[in-house]
């Protein structure tokens, strides 16, 4: 939880950070319609409260337009999630994994070169020590990216 509550101008700096977080503080203050140095001290007041933890890079849709996407609803045995956690992290293709409640334990995000890949990975990934079972999901399209 940040020390000072967010307000509206953090709020909207923040929005304008996920749209593009190189944007340089005069553009940033263009657009709130604040001084450059607010934006640098707020900026700055963000980060020390880790409401901004980092800045990343995303790849533009069109890189990776031709990577299958899958969503693997993963069920553990008890106590294995750290192992399995550990076997995920290795395989460059999880984009992200998700602890999560419910019917499973984890969901990882992969990203293949071809459906047969995928094929691949998701025996890969029912193979691994402590993984129950999986469910998968192909991802056909992206409605929403925020």
């Amino acid at each position: 939880m940040p020390a000072n509550p967010l307000d509206d101008t953090d709020r909207a700096l923040l929005a304008r950070l996920r749209e593009n977080a190189r944007a340089s503080t005069a553009e940033l203050a263009r657009q709130l319609g604040i001084a450059r140095t607010t934006v640098q001290s707020r900026l700055a007041r963000l980060e020390r409260d880790r409401v901004i933890a980092g800045y990343t890079v995303v790849v533009p849709d069109e890189a990776e337009a031709a990577l299958v996407r899958a969503h693997v609803l993963i069920t553990a045995r008890p106590k294995q999630g750290a192992g399995i956690e550990a076997a995920l992290r290795r395989i460059a293709e999880v984009r992200t994994l998700l602890s999560v409640s419910g019917p499973f334990d984890l969901i990882a995000v992969l990203a293949a070169g071809s459906i047969g890949e995928l094929d691949h990975l998701i025996d890969r990934i029912g193979a691994l020590d402590g993984v129950e079972r999986t469910t998968s999901a192909i991802v056909l399209s992206t409605r929403i990216a925020r």
